[in-house]
Protein backbone atom coordinates (compact mmCIF):
# COMPACT_ATOMS: atom_id res chain seq x y z
CA UNK A 1 0.00 0.00 0.00
CA UNK A 2 1.21 3.30 -0.71
CA UNK A 3 0.91 6.14 1.73
CA UNK A 4 1.63 10.08 1.99
CA UNK A 5 2.86 12.16 4.67
CA UNK A 6 0.22 14.31 5.94
CA UNK A 7 0.04 17.25 8.28
CA UNK A 8 -2.49 17.77 10.55
CA UNK A 9 -3.44 20.79 12.18
CA UNK A 10 -5.67 21.85 15.33
CA UNK A 11 -6.40 19.38 18.02
CA UNK A 12 -4.16 17.10 20.00
CA UNK A 13 -2.42 16.19 16.37
CA UNK A 14 -1.40 19.65 15.51
CA UNK A 15 1.44 20.40 14.11
CA UNK A 16 2.49 16.36 13.58
CA UNK A 17 3.21 15.11 9.89
CA UNK A 18 1.52 11.22 9.61
CA UNK A 19 1.65 8.89 6.94
CA UNK A 20 -1.68 7.87 5.58
CA UNK A 21 -2.23 5.38 3.46
CA UNK A 22 -3.75 6.42 0.23
CA UNK A 23 -6.80 4.80 -1.02
CA UNK A 24 -7.43 3.51 -4.88
CA UNK A 25 -7.58 7.38 -5.99
CA UNK A 26 -4.49 8.01 -4.69
CA UNK A 27 -6.11 10.27 -2.12
CA UNK A 28 -6.15 10.49 1.60
CA UNK A 29 -9.40 8.98 3.27
CA UNK A 30 -11.96 12.27 3.45
CA UNK A 31 -12.42 11.49 7.29
CA UNK A 32 -9.19 10.60 9.16
CA UNK A 33 -10.56 8.87 12.81
CA UNK A 34 -7.91 8.47 15.52
CA UNK A 35 -9.15 6.33 18.81
CA UNK A 36 -7.59 7.58 22.17
CA UNK A 37 -7.74 5.07 25.25
CA UNK A 38 -9.22 6.35 28.37
CA UNK A 39 -6.36 6.54 30.74
CA UNK A 40 -9.30 5.10 33.34
CA UNK A 41 -10.05 1.90 31.15
CA UNK A 42 -13.35 3.84 30.43
CA UNK A 43 -14.35 4.05 26.51
CA UNK A 44 -11.82 5.41 23.97
CA UNK A 45 -12.79 8.73 22.98
CA UNK A 46 -12.04 9.37 18.90
CA UNK A 47 -10.35 12.57 17.22
CA UNK A 48 -12.21 12.96 14.19
CA UNK A 49 -9.88 15.08 11.66
CA UNK A 50 -11.40 16.13 8.00
CA UNK A 51 -8.90 16.34 4.78
CA UNK A 52 -8.95 20.02 3.24
CA UNK A 53 -6.95 21.53 0.20
CA UNK A 54 -3.09 22.45 2.04
CA UNK A 55 -2.44 24.84 -0.52
CA UNK A 56 -2.84 26.00 -3.88
CA UNK A 57 -0.33 27.23 -6.64
CA UNK A 58 -0.41 30.38 -8.26
CA UNK A 59 -2.49 29.29 -11.17
CA UNK A 60 -4.47 27.66 -8.87
CA UNK A 61 -3.80 24.15 -9.35
CA UNK A 62 -4.38 21.71 -5.79
CA UNK A 63 -1.28 21.18 -4.23
CA UNK A 64 -1.23 18.14 -1.45
CA UNK A 65 -4.07 17.25 1.15
CA UNK A 66 -4.01 18.49 5.39
CA UNK A 67 -6.50 17.46 7.92
CA UNK A 68 -8.33 19.73 9.87
CA UNK A 69 -9.69 18.69 13.66
CA UNK A 70 -13.18 18.55 13.78
CA UNK A 71 -14.62 19.00 17.65
CA UNK A 72 -18.06 18.52 16.51
CA UNK A 73 -16.92 14.77 14.94
CA UNK A 74 -20.16 14.37 13.48
CA UNK A 75 -20.96 12.14 10.37
CA UNK A 76 -21.97 14.33 7.07
CA UNK A 77 -20.49 16.24 5.30
CA UNK A 78 -20.48 14.13 2.15
CA UNK A 79 -22.36 13.58 -1.01
CA UNK A 80 -26.63 13.96 -0.58
CA UNK A 81 -28.49 11.99 -2.91
CA UNK A 82 -32.12 13.09 -4.53
CA UNK A 83 -33.63 10.35 -3.30
CA UNK A 84 -32.10 9.91 0.75
CA UNK A 85 -33.96 11.52 3.59
CA UNK A 86 -33.65 14.62 5.05
CA UNK A 87 -32.60 15.32 8.41
CA UNK A 88 -35.76 15.56 10.34
CA UNK A 89 -36.87 17.11 13.92
CA UNK A 90 -37.89 14.33 16.38
CA UNK A 91 -41.77 14.19 16.67
CA UNK A 92 -42.78 15.38 13.07
CA UNK A 93 -44.49 13.86 10.57
CA UNK A 94 -42.70 15.33 6.81
CA UNK A 95 -41.15 18.61 8.55
CA UNK A 96 -45.07 19.95 9.03
CA UNK A 97 -46.64 19.97 12.68
CA UNK A 98 -45.54 17.82 15.71
CA UNK A 99 -47.46 14.53 16.30
CA UNK A 100 -49.45 14.03 19.25
CA UNK A 101 -52.54 16.07 20.95
CA UNK A 102 -53.99 19.06 18.95
CA UNK A 103 -54.07 22.55 19.26
CA UNK A 104 -57.13 24.22 21.31
CA UNK A 105 -58.19 26.02 18.46
CA UNK A 106 -58.33 22.52 15.85
CA UNK A 107 -61.27 21.24 18.49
Amino acid sequence: MKSQDTPFEGGPLDGRVLPVLLGLTGHPPKVYRVPVPDAAGGPATVLVYRRVQAKQSRLGLHQGWKYTFDPTGKQGGGLKWPWSKPDREEGTVHGATPTGKPDDADE
